[in-house]
């Protein structure tokens, strides 16, 4: 069985800085492509960061220079580094991990976490 569970989600104030973590089991996160969306209420659910082919990074132009993805393979385990958060930062941030690409198609998965509240106050 794949899971993905997500924690670190809370209330913060402006300002203040959070860190999610999103722990998998039933797959190997060095094998998969890992992103962080987040949804806020009546949007779209958006890409905020990703770590691919094992260490390459990339991140919304809204959160960089704010926000760190980060990979801990011994605890299969992928982190997001929050600070300096924004009331705009308010959303559910979900965990996503794929399949890289070129994996063959009988193998292929896009798994999502459940989904953890960050709320952050002026």
């Amino acid at each position: 069985q794949v899971q993905l569970v997500e924690s670190g989600g809370g209330l913060v104030q402006a300002g203040g800085s959070l860190s999610l973590s999103c722990a998998a089991s039933g797959i190997i996160f060095s094998f998969s492509d890992v992103y962080w969306y987040r949804q806020a209420p009546g949007k779209q659910r958006e890409l905020v960061a990703s770590i691919i082919s094992g260490s390459s990074t990339n991140y919304a132009d809204s959160v960089k220079g704010r926000f760190t993805i980060s990979r801990d393979n011994a605890k299969n385990t992928v982190y997001l580094q929050m600070n300096s958060l924004k009331p705009e930062d308010t959303a559910v941030y979900y965990c996503n991990a794929r399949s890289r690409g070129g994996t063959w198609s009988s193998m292929r998965y896009d798994y999502w976490g459940q989904g953890t509240q960050v709320t952050v106050s002026s």
